[in-house]
């Protein structure tokens, strides 16, 4: 999938790493442990959560790649790719075969929708530890609309939503187009947000980390918006987790990642990575 498609996964469901078998073999974890450095892939221009020039990275997944390797013990070497044409290239390119331009794998990815019936479809990873919930949600004015309960809340109000996405597509086919001639397509959730905040859109369909993200560097008061979950088609209602990948038996570096992530999460270290842009960390 694209970084836009993305976004595309049924109902997800969490699954850790509990009962993998201490048979196998730890030479990757021995490996990375010699080197001395934890190579992390992380999409390009996804923000909130890694985004910026090369060298100059920042977002939630650049700071949670880089309290990984502290908390193994490691440093850290960011690995930015952009997104291939499904999520399954991504997986070849970055976590088990490598990139046929030279770069990669990785020694673990970020974002990884930890959905069933995606890992059974990618034996060559492992997918695992999910950490953040993925949703799509509409944000709107509360001077301009005072509640969004039902889609038949949406008529007749001006609508912006990130052209290319899933939320898009549902937004434009909702009620059998019904809301089409007032949706506003525009090239980013920050352009979105930016109609918003600007009163020539009511509300925005993207996901809550986007919505979160530039409501904080916008430095919006939080009392004039409000949040609102419907119904769509194409839009999981509960959203999706998101993990890590590594090649499919690298379980003893699985399990140390996990760990690691556990101990950052305990520590409310996790939380306040994804404050720092805004965003509440919220439950899986």
């Amino acid at each position: 999938m694209t970084g836009i498609n993305r976004r595309r996964f049924a109902q997800a469901v969490s699954m850790g790493l509990t009962g993998i078998s201490p048979l196998w073999a730890n030479a990757e974890l021995e490996k990375v442990r010699a080197g001395g450095v934890l190579k992390v892939a992380v999409y390009k221009d996804f923000a909130p959560f890694s985004y910026g020039t090369t060298g100059a990275l920042q977002g939630v997944e650049v700071a949670l790649a880089a309290a990984l390797a502290k908390e193994m013990g490691l440093k850290l070497s960011l690995l930015p790719f952009d997104a291939g044409e499904n999520m399954m290239d991504d997986l070849r390119n970055m976590v088990w075969r490598g990139h046929y331009l030279g770069y990669g794998p990785a020694h673990v990815m970020l974002h990884v929708p930890v959905d069933r019936n995606f890992i059974q479809g990618n034996r060559q990873s492992l997918i695992f530890a999910p950490y953040y919930r993925e949703t799509v949600v509409f944000v709107h004015n509360k001077k301009q609309v005072a509640q969004i309960n039902t889609v038949d809340d949406l008529q007749g109000l001006p609508l912006g939503v990130e052209r290319g996405t899933a939320a898009a597509s549902a937004l434009l086919g909702a009620q059998g187009g019904k809301l089409r001639d007032k949706v506003s397509i525009l090239n980013s959730p920050a352009e979105a947000m930016a109609a918003l905040f600007s009163g020539k859109v009511a509300a925005v369909l993207a996901t809550k980390a986007q919505i979160e993200a530039e409501l904080h560097a916008a430095k919006a008061p939080s009392a004039d918006y409000a949040f609102a979950t419907l119904a769509l088609m194409g839009l999981p209602p509960n959203g999706w987790p998101v993990g890590m990948a590594v090649k499919a038996d690298e379980t003893d570096l699985a399990k140390a990642l996990e760990s690691a992530l556990a101990s950052l999460n305990t520590r409310g270290e996790l939380k306040a990575i994804f404050e720092q842009e805004g965003i509440s960390l919220g439950k899986l």
